[in-house]
């Protein structure tokens, strides 16, 4: 079938109320701007959502979002060399929250917006688990032959912050091994530098935000463009642990309030008090400072 006859098949009328589209009371734009929005959720709809010829075999969550690995790679993996950050491997909150944000105004990007703008919420979830469970190899670091002290900035405000202004260390939120923290909080290694920079200048003017009270938001605003800088550097020069899995729980506290963690408890462990993931805590290859064991 060739592309423009795709596009087509993709744009006829919806005979059926899909399962997962979002209901909407109304909407007071004009005709022209409806007719532009129908026909780019159609497509987008389509692309997430089984055609009506396909077979029922194709009904599954692996064929529907494919429309999101043409930006975001082979099965959500992405690479080391783009804008588009990869989406396997992380926490299923923080990805649900992600999409939710895109859909609702809190994050901006066009081509999200419209892809998720008439998805429900269950349907978001959906989504965000199956790329949280998938696990793949990261590639190599980007950031090679960095200036020493550039990487030597970036690694003293990613591991320890800067108490002088108020800036606590990325380790203290994201996890020791910079991998994120189940159920809602994203790791920060195998990303792009570029992606970095943009979102912690987005996060900085305010272009990007998140459920209040919104934490990024704040310790965002503390930092220069060159502590930005330095700490994209380092965090894309640093190859990812043996154990990629998010981490289950934070050791302490979380050192600002962050609406976008809800209501999941920080700073403890598992429930019956055992270490679920015992082992030596290591970044590099080091022992993270104050650590010993992985939560």
């Amino acid at each position: 079938m060739t592309l423009p006859a795709f596009l087509s098949r993709c744009l006829r009328p919806v005979r059926r109320p899909h399962p997962y589209r979002r209901r909407s009371s109304g909407d007071a734009r004009s005709l022209p701007a409806r007719n532009a929005a129908a026909s780019s959720l159609a497509l987008s709809l389509l692309l997430l959502s089984p055609l009506h010829a396909a077979p029922p075999s194709a009904d599954s969550i692996a064929v529907r979002v494919q429309a999101c690995t043409a930006c975001h790679g082979e099965q959500g993996r992405a690479t080391n060399h783009g804008y588009f950050p990869r989406i396997v491997g992380k926490p299923a909150g923080y990805l649900h929250a992600q999409l939710l944000n895109f859909r609702d105004g809190r994050r901006n990007n066009a081509l999200m917006s419209g892809l998720v703008q008439h998805l429900s919420d269950d349907y978001l979830r959906e989504i965000a688990e199956h790329f949280a469970a998938v696990d793949l190899p990261y590639p190599p670091p980007q950031t090679v032959g960095a200036p020493s002290a550039l990487l030597a900035r970036g690694e003293q405000l990613v591991r320890q912050g800067d108490p002088a202004r108020d800036l606590p260390a990325c380790a203290a939120c994201h996890g020791a091994a910079l991998v994120g923290v189940s159920p809602a909080i994203a790791g920060l290694l195998g990303l792009p530098r570029d992606y970095l920079n943009a979102q912690l200048g987005q996060w900085r003017t305010g272009q990007r935000r998140a459920a209040e009270p919104d934490c990024m938001a704040r310790i965002a605003a503390r930092l220069s463009a060159e502590d930005i800088g330095a700490v994209s550097a380092w965090l894309s020069s640093r190859r990812l642990p043996a154990d990629t899995r998010p981490a289950e729980a934070l050791p302490q506290a979380l050192p600002e309030p962050c609406g976008s963690v809800g209501a999941q408890p920080q700073g403890v462990g598992p429930a019956d008090g055992s270490d679920r993931r015992a082992g030596p805590d290591k970044i590099d290859g080091q022992a993270a400072p104050g650590k010993k064991v992985r939560p």
